[in-house]
């Protein structure tokens, strides 16, 4: 994965009653409100944190 790929990430699920390790993902990706997206850089620690709380985003390759 090269580190020039993007990512946009949108939070479709609602952070409300998650663990605390998964709220500290998404706030750690940059999400803070549900349907708004950000773009994030494809690393190897993006893509874990991603994949932790995958069942919360929608993701697109930007």
């Amino acid at each position: 994965m090269a580190s020039d790929k993007k990512v946009k990430l949108t939070l479709v699920r609602s952070m409300n009653g998650r663990l605390k390790s998964h709220q500290a993902c998404a706030r750690g990706l940059g999400i803070r409100k549900m349907h708004n997206s950000v773009t994030v850089t494809d690393t190897p620690e993006n893509r874990g944190m991603i994949n932790k709380i995958s069942y919360m985003l929608n993701v697109e390759e930007a």
